[in-house]
Parts: C-alpha cells; sequence; structure tokens
C-alpha cells in the first residue's frame, strides 16, 4: 500500500469533487488569460507593422512623386524630402519619425519632428542603435535594447549628386502596447483567482446538496440492525442520486423481508414443533415396561416425528418461496397439467372425484410447484369432505387469464374464517367436517405458489354448497398461448 492511500482515504467525496472541480476551472480560465494575452499581443503586432509600413509607403509615394513648394520641382536634397515630411506628420504616442543622413566619419545626423517626443529612452537619442538601423541591409527588423524593445522600418532615398546618402526611419516602442496586453492578462487573472473563491463557496454548498443522499446512505447503513430495518432514505429528483436512494432502498425492504421471513421461520419452527416434542418426550419419561405400551408409545412417537418433518419440509418451502429461483416457469400444456393433477388427487380419499373441465392452452409455469398446489388444495377438500361428497378438479381459460381451481361440496368457509385461512398456521374458528391433523401450513404454501407465479389464490362458493379454491394466473410473463378450449361444462365450470 502506497503513502498516498490513507491519504486518499480520508479525503471525503465532496472534498475531492471540490478539487478536482478548482482543478478544471483553474486550468480552464488560466488557459482562457493566456489565450487573451496572445491574442492582445498578436493583434499589437499587426497594428505595429501596419503603422510601420504605413508610414513607410507614405515617405515614399513623397518621395516618388513630391516636387519641392521652394522650386517646383521634384526633390533632389534629401535634407529638403525628410524636413518637408516630418513637417506635415504627426507622430502616434509610442512612435517615433526620424529622417538620418550620412556624414562621412561621423555618425548620421539626426533630423525629428519639430514636437516635443512622448517616448521613454527615444531611438534618437540612442547614437550606436541609429547607427546599426542606418547601416542595416533590411528594410524592417527588431532592436533589442536594454532600454526596451524598437521595432522599426527604413525607406533609403536614393543618393544624388553632391548630396550625402540619407534615410527615413520609423520607429515603435511596443513596450506601451506589451503593458496593455500584460494589464488585460492580470486582470483577467485578479478576475480568475476571485471566479475560483467563489467557486469554492459554492461549488462547497452544491458539492453537499448532491452527496446528501450519499451521506444518509452512509448514516441509515450505519444505523440498521437485525432488529431495526424500518429506516429508509427520502427520494427527492429523478437524478442518479435519487436512483441510488430508491436502489439502497429497495435493497432495505429485501433485507426487512429476508429478515422477516428468517424471524418468522424460527419463530413458526419453535411455535409449532414445541407440541410435537412435548409429546414424544412425556410419552417416552412415562414409558413402562409393559410391551403394549411400549408399542403404542412407540407409534405415537413415529406419528409425531413425522408430523415434524412434515412441518419443518413446509417451513423450508415457504422460506424458499422469497428467493427469486423458489418458480421455475417453463411451456406446459394446461390441460394435460389438469389431468396428471386429477389423477394424483384421486388416490388422496373415497370422494367423488370429476373431472370438472380442461383448458387446452400452453401457458408458462411452473408444471411441479402448480401440481404441489392442487394436489394440497385436494387435500384440503378431502380434510372438509365425507366419503361420498363431490369434489370436482378443473382448468379454465377466461379473458386472457388462467384458472386451475378444486371445488368441493363440503361445508364451506365461515365469513369471519375467509380473511384467515391462507396464513400460516391459521385453521380458522369454524369446523368444515372433519378436522384435520396438518399444521395449518397447506394453504399458505398454496398463497406463496401462487404469488411466486405472479398470481393470486381466491376463495369463492360451490354452487349447492361447498368451497372452490381457485388457482389465478393473470397470463404469467405475458406468453400465455391460448387455443381453442375443450370445457367440460359442470356445475363447478360457471364459477
Amino acid at each position: 500500500m502506497t503513502t498516498a492511500d490513507p491519504v486518499r482515504r480520508r479525503l471525503s467525496a465532496r472534498l475531492r469533487i471540490l478539487l478536482w472541480l478548482l482543478l478544471v476551472m483553474a486550468v480552464a480560465l488560466g488557459a482562457v488569460a493566456f489565450a487573451t494575452r496572445s491574442v492582445l499581443l498578436r493583434d499589437a503586432d499587426h497594428r505595429i507593422n501596419g503603422l510601420l509600413a504605413q508610414e513607410a509607403k507614405e515617405f515614399a509615394n513623397l518621395a516618388d512623386r513630391g516636387v519641392d513648394p521652394n522650386t517646383g520641382d521634384p526633390f533632389t536634397d534629401p535634407d529638403a524630402l525628410l524636413r518637408l515630411f516630418l513637417m506635415r506628420q504627426y507622430a502616434d504616442p509610442d512612435e517615433e519619425l526620424l529622417g538620418l543622413t550620412d556624414v562621412p566619419g561621423q555618425d548620421p545626423v539626426t533630423k525629428v519632428q519639430p514636437r516635443e517626443t512622448r517616448v521613454d529612452h527615444p531611438l534618437a537619442a540612442d547614437k550606436p542603435a541609429l547607427k546599426k538601423v542606418f547601416e542595416s541591409r533590411h528594410a524592417t527588423g527588431t532592436l533589442h535594447r536594454p532600454q526596451g524593445e524598437v521595432r522599426w522600418a527604413k525607406v533609403t532615398i536614393a543618393s544624388s549628386p553632391g548630396h550625402p546618402p540619407a534615410a527615413f526611419v520609423v520607429a515603435f516602442h511596443p513596450a506601451g502596447e506589451q503593458a496593455k496586453a500584460n494589464d488585460v492578462f492580470t486582470m483577467l487573472i485578479a478576475i480568475s483567482g476571485v471566479a475560483l473563491l467563489m467557486t469554492t463557496g459554492i461549488g462547497w454548498a452544491v458539492a453537499g446538496r448532491i452527496l446528501r443522499p450519499v451521506r444518509i446512505i452512509r448514516s441509515t447503513a450505519a444505523q440498521l440492525t437485525e432488529q431495526d430495518l424500518t429506516r429508509r432514505i427520502p427520494v427527492q429528483g429523478r437524478d442518479d442520486i435519487a436512483a441510488l436512494a430508491d436502489t439502497f432502498n429497495a435493497m432495505l425492504d429485501r433485507l426487512e423481508r429476508a429478515f422477516a421471513a428468517q424471524r418468522e421461520f424460527v419463530d413458526d419452527a419453535g411455535h409449532e414443533l414445541r407440541t410435537p416434542i412435548t409429546i414424544v418426550r412425556g410419552h417416552l419419561e412415562l414409558m413402562g415396561d409393559d410391551p403394549a405400551e411400549r408399542e403404542e408409545t412407540v407409534r405415537i412417537v413415529l406419528e409425531e416425528l413425522e408430523r415434524m418433518s412434515r412441518i419443518v419440509e413446509d417451513l423450508l418451502l415457504l422460506a424458499k418461496s422469497e428467493r427469486p429461483d423458489f418458480v421455475s416457469p417453463e411451456p406446459v400444456q394446461l390441460g394435460e397439467l389438469t389431468a396428471d393433477v386429477f389423477v394424483k388427487a384421486r388416490a388422496l380419499g373415497d370422494r367423488d372425484w370429476s373431472l370438472a373441465g380442461l383448458a387446452d392452452a400452453e401457458v408458462h409455469l411452473d408444471a411441479q410447484r402448480i401440481t404441489q398446489a392442487m394436489v394440497q388444495l385436494a387435500q384440503n377438500a378431502v380434510q372438509h369432505t365425507v366419503p361420498g361428497q363431490q369434489v370436482a378438479i378443473g382448468s379454465r381459460v377466461q379473458e386472457g387469464r388462467v384458472e386451475l381451481y378444486v371445488a368441493d361440496s363440503g361445508p364451506g368457509v365461515q365469513p369471519q374464517d375467509a380473511g384467515v385461512i391462507f396464513e400460516r398456521f391459521r385453521r380458522g374458528t369454524a369446523r368444515r367436517g372433519a378436522r384435520g391433523t396438518g399444521a395449518g401450513l397447506g394453504l399458505a404454501i398454496v398463497k406463496a405458489i401462487a404469488e411466486g407465479h405472479g398470481g393470486r389464490v381466491e376463495l369463492r362458493p360451490t354452487e349447492g354448497g361447498g368451497a372452490t379454491f381457485v388457482l389465478v394466473l393473470d397470463d404469467p410473463d405475458g406468453t400465455t398461448v391460448l387455443m381453442p378450449a375443450l370445457e367440460e361444462p359442470t356445475k363447478e365450470a360457471a364459477l
């Protein structure tokens, strides 16, 4: 682990976001400031070059086409030409207009405008620099002096008999223009600094507001315990943070259901297993030496152990119903499935069994789970009817909805019991015929299987008396393929 890793972990997400924001803004603002300075300096260069070219062109035009006002003839004396041009021109700030005449054995004689110069460290006072410009073979150039840079342009005057060589020089001191660009650059840097300070405050507040749900998530996660999973994160807006809060709340919902199912399983197991264990222990403790008594005790113990085994299996099945892989749907012929259930149910008891209807349709469902639910409903019907009473099993398709049902002709379900019989370990307060020996988990299992398919289980009255339990599957997965229905009409088929 590197040394930077602990430091990075100590930096909060809020601070890291702010630092990255400031870095990006600093780079962007710095780039804007430098680009602006470069543009201003480039424009200054273009303007200076244009000014030098314009002054040189004006002097060249006068030298070519102008006439001496004293004689009315073209200029033959360079000195007169320079004096006339300098008298008529007005130099811009930071600009010098000079006339240079070569004197053998001496520095060039300088003629300047008869006006006060507005340039610090003028070129006219720098004799070595003037000599270098006069002797240069180039028409333009740049002097780099300790006193400052000078840009110049030169027009050489053709020499004539009796007159020394001469030249016109326009010089520009770019320090002022460069200073303006630097002032703008400095001002932009200062403004950028103020903007960064403002961004620091605003960014800190905005980052805190954006990351507030994340802090709430961290705080909520730290406060969660197995005993309290009820805390949720308030969701505001529709951005990624809100989606994260939604996802976290959904995860908490799943955790709460999982822990609730686990606690319910433990509570139910402890509650239901306590009675058979007590019975087994009591009979074993009181068992004597009489062989008949021993045989009876062994029989009772085996029955209770078998009952405990059934309870544990049912509880495990209900616990699995919370898992996403509880059901594994696949294409199934509904009519064949109904017929198979009917064949298996007839072995449950001596009843007047009838196959009420067969729906010829292909549906996506878990055949094993549906068979388990239907057999459980058939077992429930057997427990609440007597030999000879009618029990009907069938399936049908109505309005895109698949229904599988078990109808009995027993005493039916009392209204006060209809709302509780699908709960775990609840058999209702009223008897429906012969009392069963189950733990009250059968109908809860049927309900779990129906909900695992995205459906429900309904209790309806049977025409003529009795109860009808219906598994209603509302077009599971949207893949039900309906075919011409073949149903044998019975009194239960109209339910």
